[in-house]
């Protein structure tokens, strides 16, 4: 059975953080007032059609969505900072392991608490988008462009304009990426939504959080195979050839002149 590659297990794990990011934006949009949290560009429209009076479209939901993912990014871009070797750089690792652990958490305490009044939507709602914001800065450094696990809009652009038919030349790579990754945010939102039907916000929100630690779980495999690769490569770099056993010095003789006294 041939093992994943460790470009492979990146992808995987980004396109189930693509899929986490669906999810999430379906329990955030059908269950929390109308608002997305991983979708900044829906809730920059909804934010719009709020201040200009249109009715049923949450105001200040909208806006402490957009104020938590910038924060989130911003505090992500801090943590994790610029300049690493392509991978998942470990101050990323943990971040994203915090995320997991706060989905976890966010949908405990609103099973614990039941129905959530105005405020409880707008504290789930911020702090998810948060969430998503500080996903982006932590994948960042894996270098994949083609699956920025958040939006789709700009990739359903690039595989549509760097098609054949127009014009462009993409690679069957990026071709897969982009495909895999639209598929994937609306996948995760089926089954966000799904989920929703017959359970209810905080179950449909644990179910998305699985979806998030499997994504999670394999970036943490594809940076250890990373790892042990480059240790690998750098130990036969330093380590010198080994002499065979059976070979042995000899010494050159010096032949002896006769010499006439």
């Amino acid at each position: 059975m041939r093992r994943p590659t460790t470009a492979g297990l990146y992808t995987a794990g980004l396109l189930l953080l693509t899929a986490a990011t669906g999810a999430i934006d379906a329990v955030s949009f059908l269950a929390l007032d109308g608002v997305f949290t991983g979708n900044m560009t829906g809730n920059v429209l909804f934010l719009a059609f709020a201040l200009v009076g249109v009715p049923d479209i949450p105001l200040l939901n909208n806006a402490f969505a957009l104020l938590g993912f910038a924060l989130g990014s911003v505090v992500g871009g801090r943590l994790v900072r610029r300049g690493h070797p392509m991978g998942l750089p470990v101050r990323s690792a943990w971040l994203l392991g915090a995320g997991t652990a706060l989905v976890f958490v966010l949908a405990g305490v609103w099973a614990t608490v039941g129905d959530l009044d105005g405020v409880g939507q707008i504290i789930v709602t911020a702090v998810l988008a948060a969430l998503m914001g500080a996903q982006v800065a932590a994948v960042k450094p894996v270098g994949n462009t083609d699956i920025t696990t958040v939006v789709v809009t700009s990739t359903l652009a690039n595989v549509t304009r760097d098609s054949r038919l127009g014009g462009g030349r993409q690679t069957p790579s990026q071709w897969r990426h982009r495909t895999f990754a639209i598929v994937a945010m609306g996948a995760g939102a089926a089954l966000g939504a799904a989920v929703l039907r017959v359970t209810d916000g905080p179950v449909a929100l644990a179910a998305s959080g699985v979806v998030f630690a499997a994504g999670v779980a394999a970036l943490l495999v594809a940076r250890s195979a990373q790892r042990r690769a480059r240790t690998a490569t750098q130990t036969a770099e330093v380590t010198p050839p080994s002499t065979p056993a059976h070979a042995t010095t000899t010494r050159p003789t010096t032949p002896i002149s006769a010499t006439t006294p």
